[in-house]
């Protein structure tokens, strides 16, 4: 045969096979689309997708999400993890609500208080117009030390929950920032002469806070709160001795928190910094509101009751009827069996 022909041939069949490519592409592109895609995927041996693992199935089976680093720190590999959820759900909705209740729960009750028994004084007894030692200078020293340090801690730490809800909006951004930054340098610093008043009021004060039967009686007597007439107590009633081992305790829970926070990862993973927060704000909360109680007993609520942490004397009536039995123990260690008197004479020890 010629062997233009076969050319010929060859060049009519090239062309052929290029139109029927070109109209067969839309019709097999159209079906691919009208079929199932799930069939689609399984039909495909290649789908990068198919064995992938949704976020929440990873968490279920492994708590967290992790992946690899080259740094030094490892816990930049730890991704994602349902405790920080937890804290974060506790640090925006539980904490707030439980800081709002406590606080305005406690100042709404005083004033209920207030403006129903009224303030707190020696109706039966009047001022002797002479004095007794119930603190020292040591005492009062920690006492206002510790008292000034809390205050401080307790406005700083209000601010971590409830500042960017109600300065913020106020102050502006830029001014919330600095005051921010200025109230963590304060809570940072001022623990430290936080914890040493904690620890010398638990040596100071032990051994006149230890419960004995005369707290029973205070307590079913509601402490002469509730009438006109106080039952006996020693140097510290049932009531302050409550508020010893709140400020003790709960100092010792906020101290060993704290720290940790100060030094972080020093004692505990991820996972333990976290119960150490829950603990630091759950129990600073409950402190404030305790010694909000104590601040209002020690000035408004009781007439008399500053002067003991102010001048560090009280009026003998006033020892009289709120600490008779302290009073009395005072008498026996002189040798008049009174007990030596301030304003001109040199005060007795309280201790």
């Amino acid at each position: 045969m010629n062997p233009v022909r076969h050319a010929f041939r060859a060049l009519l069949a090239a062309l052929a096979l290029t139109v029927a490519i070109d109209v067969s592409a839309p019709a097999l592109a159209q079906h691919g689309q009208d079929r199932d895609p799930a069939q689609a995927v399984t039909t495909s041996s290649t789908n990068p997708t198919a064995n992938a693992v949704k976020e929440e199935r990873l968490l279920q089976q492994l708590q967290k999400l992790e992946g690899r680093v080259s740094i030094p720190d490892g816990k930049a590999a730890n991704l994602i993890q349902p405790q920080g959820r937890d804290y974060r759900g506790f640090r925006e909705g539980v904490l707030p609500w439980l800081g709002a209740i406590a606080i305005i729960g406690i100042l709404l009750g005083l004033a209920v208080f207030y403006f129903t028994r009224g303030r707190i004084t020696l109706e039966d007894s009047p001022e002797s117009g002479q004095k007794i030692l119930r603190f020292n200078g040591l005492e009062r020293f920690t006492h206002w030390m510790t008292a000034v340090c809390f205050i401080v801690l307790a406005i700083s730490g209000l601010n971590y929950i409830f500042g960017k809800r109600l300065l913020m909006p106020l102050m502006g951004p830029d001014a919330f920032a600095a005051w921010s930054h200025y109230a963590k340098l304060a809570h940072n610093f001022l623990a430290w002469p936080f914890m040493l008043g904690v620890l010398l009021i638990f040596v100071l004060w032990i051994k006149d806070n230890i419960p004995d039967r005369t707290d029973i009686r205070w307590l079913k007597e509601g402490g002469g709160i509730f009438g006109h007439h106080h039952p006996p107590a020693r140097r510290f009633n049932a009531g302050q001795k409550i508020v010893f081992w709140t400020v003790v305790l709960g100092g010792i829970a906020l101290s060993v928190s704290g720290v940790m926070m100060l030094f972080p990862f020093s004692a505990a993973d991820i996972n333990g910094m976290q119960w150490a927060q829950y603990a630091h704000a759950v129990v600073g909360v409950i402190m404030i509101a305790a010694i909000i109680a104590h601040i209002y007993i020690g000035t408004l609520g009781m007439e008399g009751a500053y002067d003991a942490m102010g001048s560090g004397e009280v009026d003998l009536a006033w020892a009289r009827a709120h600490h008779s039995l302290w009073v009395e123990e005072e008498q026996a260690k002189t040798n008049s069996g009174r007990p030596q008197l301030g304003g001109g004479a040199t005060p007795a020890p309280a201790e």
